[in-house]
């Protein structure tokens, strides 16, 4: 994976999360350490409200298409809502508004928990919100020599789809990308 190849091979994918996990080892020794400093109710609220705005209503919305495209808004939540910045910034509002607390240890620890166990990480428009196996995907692991995945375990298994493109008008295309699509 490089800036002119942004995407991950299982190996490096596996890396990544192990960062995560090392990041989620030193903050539940953080919490471990604190447990009796911390307030437990606005720590759970804390915990909770990511999930509760930025993944359960795009999961709903997922479940009820039957595989078909949602709404790119469910996405903004969830990468919003998931966010080391967006959680960074809700800390520092935290500290400034009620004070600072041990409860905010709860904020990287959800991060850091979705990607290093569950490997969740920023939602593409181009992919489903849920995890599905790409053809695309899986024939660039061939095309390199690499195994493929183990699949996500889906009650069932939806067609991979993302989102439907919008193609700009001839006007806007560039001459090689026309061409290109025209290829298509």
């Amino acid at each position: 994976m490089d800036q002119a190849n942004p995407f991950e091979s299982p190996r490096t994918y596996s890396l990544h999360r192990a960062e995560y996990l090392v990041a989620l080892a030193v903050t539940t020794g953080f919490i471990i350490a604190h447990l009796g400093d911390i307030r437990w109710l606005p720590a759970i609220g804390l915990f909770l409200y990511i999930d509760l705005i930025g993944y359960i209503p795009g999961a709903i919305a997922f479940k009820k298409s039957g595989g078909r495209p949602i709404s790119k808004v469910y996405y903004v939540l969830y990468n919003t809502m998931h966010s080391l910045i967006t959680q960074g910034a809700v800390a520092a509002l935290w500290c400034w508004l009620v004070k600072p607390e041990w409860a905010l240890l709860v904020l990287p620890f959800h991060l850091f928990g979705d990607r290093g166990i569950f490997g969740n990480f920023m939602k593409s428009f181009a992919l489903p919100f849920e995890p599905v196996r790409q053809q695309g995907y899986l024939r660039l692991l061939d095309d390199l020599g690499l195994d493929h995945p183990k699949p996500v375990g889906h009650a069932i298994e939806p067609t991979p789809v993302g989102h439907i493109r919008i193609v700009k008008p001839l006007a806007e295309r560039t001459p090689e990308r026309a061409t290109a699509e025209a290829v298509r």
